[in-house]
């Protein structure tokens, strides 16, 4: 298995590698061309990179042991996010897409910036995307390591091979590398899915003996087909809220809608997004539904360790076939994690390094920054922090401040260069963001999520507590400009 495996890895290494050198060939002499690929990506490509983003080791490692762990909640809980992403993209963000390409955005905190006339609030935003991202990425990281773990290999192998990816596709061309390989990647893990589920119906569950109805009425008897104890108000409401709004709080997703070329490509963008997006992930609870069916009928071991379900899963299945699904995992987080640290090493490129300096050395000091947030994100992964669903919620959380201020002022983008609307929502993101950092160093980052405060999780805290301080600033710049006389 463990040379097989190897084989696999290193046909996708070399496939992948050779796809990111060919992309130099589009050019890449500005900060601009390297961060947001020169705003010329057709719908294909765009498409692919937002949902090989979006889409991380998150889901086939994290979200198949959490419906193995709690039910067809979880469902419910990750279809909620693309609904609210696609409400998102298709009302919204179309004219934040227009503004990017008129006024040059190329990072999302230099949109914040520019849209509340606010060097001060661009550094902020930065800061909390380093602070916040840095456990996301070492999430995809760990994924990695996961795999690694389930083929027999050691868990640093597999963050060393991961941290090494992540630096070498983003260094070869920027986005154009990332977007490139994020459609290849994209479709591996498309095709694995499917290649995956058809092994699962067709060849694995009939070899157990049993059918999908035993299956069914194994998990619908154990309450996995409804709301388990786990799935409360407050717990579902909680993971829920950060992935409602993770299209405007995440930098690696909103600068996504920077990049599509034209009209035409953005609605490509939109749609062809919502199909891999639905597919995918009804096809990842459907493998945590059928392992814990099998568990229930005795026919596959009970995993204590949620996120070495899918691992435990396809040491039943052939070593090619399972090496290639085991290599979409591998996929997933590293097209996801060299999104992250692109976006967040763009922050510190274009609002702070440009803006200090002539911007002479900007692709050189890019890199080195690609380095430096790699490695730093190499270490958290190797301490072992929690579960990969919880460090991943997390994020969201630390990053939900940012809603806010960014729907307002996309919105209304007049009045968030009032005075009262930047105070506002400088004030938003310093306090809501004390908050969560507070509850996760106190709590940890689990009981972050999972704790209520007054009956509310903290999550909500956080949005209301942004929400009612930006609103208040808009309100009262709105009130100021309405006032000015004619």
């Amino acid at each position: 298995m463990i040379n097989v495996f190897i084989a696999v890895l290193t046909a996708y290494f070399l496939l992948g590698t050779a796809i990111a050198y060919l992309s130099r060939r589009r050019g890449v002499k500005s900060s601009s061309d390297y961060f947001v690929a020169g705003y010329r990506l057709g719908g294909f490509l765009s498409a692919m990179t937002y949902a090989a983003t979006t889409y991380s080791a998150f889901m086939m490692v994290g979200l198949v042991g959490l419906t193995y762990a709690t039910g067809v909640g979880a469902l419910g809980f990750e279809l909620i996010y693309l609904l609210a992403t696609l409400v998102l993209l298709v009302t919204i963000a179309p004219k934040a897409w227009v503004m990017a390409k008129e006024r040059g955005w190329v990072s999302p905190s230099e949109m914040l910036s520019d849209l509340y006339s606010s060097r001060a609030l661009g550094y902020l935003v930065a800061a909390t995307y380093l602070v916040a991202l840095l456990p996301y990425i070492s999430a995809q990281l760990s994924g990695i390591a996961v795999v690694f773990e389930g083929v027999g290999l050691s868990y640093g192998l597999g963050v060393a091979v991961g941290t090494a990816l992540l630096i070498l596709w983003v260094a070869l061309a920027g986005m154009w590398s990332v977007a490139t390989t994020d459609a290849y990647q994209g479709l591996w893990m498309i095709f694995s899915a499917a290649a995956l589920v058809t092994w699962l119906t067709f060849s694995f569950i009939p070899l157990k003996g049993v059918n999908l109805n035993d299956l069914t009425a194994a998990l619908s008897n154990a309450g996995f087909l409804g709301l388990t104890s786990f799935w409360s108000f407050n717990t579902f409401l909680a993971y829920t809220l950060p992935w409602v709004f993770f299209a405007v709080t995440n930098p690696q997703v909103v600068v996504r809608v920077f990049i599509p070329k034209d009209g035409r490509a953005y609605k490509n963008m939109v749609s062809l997004f919502s199909i891999y997006g639905f597919i995918y992930t009804v096809v990842v609870v459907y493998v945590g539904l059928v392992s814990r069916g099998l568990t229930l009928l005795n026919l596959f071991e009970n995993v204590a360790n949620r996120d070495l379900v899918t691992p435990k899963l396809l040491l039943n299945m052939d070593a090619t076939l399972a090496s290639i699904i085991y290599v979409s995992i591998i996929a997933a987080a590293t097209s996801t994690a060299n999104s992250i640290v692109l976006a967040v090493a763009s922050s510190f490129v274009r609002d702070i390094y440009e803006k200090a300096f002539s911007g002479k050395h900007s692709l050189k000091v890019a890199n080195a920054l690609v380095l430096t947030l790699s490695v730093a994100a190499a270490g958290i992964a190797l301490l072992r922090t929690g579960f990969i669903v919880d460090l991943s919620v997390l994020t969201s959380v630390i990053l939900l401040p940012l809603a806010p201020i960014t729907i307002l002022a996309w919105l209304n983008p007049n009045i968030s260069r009032s005075k009262e609307a930047r105070a506002a929502a400088i004030a938003s993101v310093a306090l809501g963001v004390a908050i969560a950092l507070s509850a996760a160093t106190y709590l940890g980052p689990r009981a972050t999520f999972l704790s209520s405060w007054g009956g509310l999780p903290i999550s909500l805290w956080v949005l209301i507590t942004s929400t009612s301080i930006t609103l208040i600033g808009f309100t009262l710049g709105k009130l100021r400009s309405v006032g000015k006389p004619s």
